[in-house]
């Protein structure tokens, strides 16, 4: 198996100390080096930058600095993780703020004269690592895990990542260490895969 180069975006907004994401974040980005791929993280908690507030600013403000590094780290990579809690149903709003910025017209997409945006970020999948308190059938089949399937779909595709594949893990406040510890052998597992 080629090896691939990996962006890890850790997406849990408090950065004052360490949760299940980052311990998932580790083990993949461990699994990962030991099968030979390059791994970046950047910590969306320890980023400077704003929400975006208007379509100006979107489609011709100049990104802040860290919006910058962490679009070089796009741009690089070949596959990209992006671990988050799930709050009220979808990605936290730091997440989005983050997304919104790093993916902005020009870098991640191109308008079209006929009002379909071109994707200027193929060649690269994707994995979304959601943990929740609920039980990950209930987000997916009673819920329709609609939060997720959004950002899989209407940004993540939008902009050229595929196949995006998505890990759901629930009711992690119950979890037992043994349930721990097979998420994390999970984590390793697909970061040797590279997927």
């Amino acid at each position: 198996m080629a090896a691939h180069k990996i962006l890890i975006v850790q997406g849990h907004p408090d950065g004052a100390r360490r949760h299940l994401g980052h311990a998932l974040a580790d083990a993949y980005a461990a699994g990962a080096e030991a099968a030979g791929h390059e791994v970046r993280r950047i910590d969306i908690a320890h980023l400077f930058f704003d929400a975006i507030a208007t379509q100006e600013e979107f489609e011709r403000g100049a990104p802040p600095p860290d919006i910058v590094v962490a679009q070089d780290g796009l741009r690089w990579a070949d596959h990209v993780v992006l671990l988050f809690p799930l709050w009220l149903g979808t990605a936290p709003a730091r997440v989005k703020a983050f997304l919104e910025q790093l993916l902005r017209p020009g870098f991640a997409f191109a308008y079209t004269p006929r009002g379909f945006a071109r994707k200027l970020l193929t060649g690269r999948s994707a994995r979304l690592v959601v943990t929740m308190g609920m039980p990950a059938l209930l987000y997916r089949w009673y819920f329709g895990a609609f939060g997720v399937r959004g950002l899989e779909r209407n940004v993540l595709s939008f902009v050229g990542l595929g196949p995006v594949r998505t890990t759901l893990l629930g009711g992690v406040g119950q979890a037992s260490a043994q349930r721990r510890d097979g998420w994390l052998s999970r984590m390793a597992r697909l970061g040797g895969q590279g997927k």
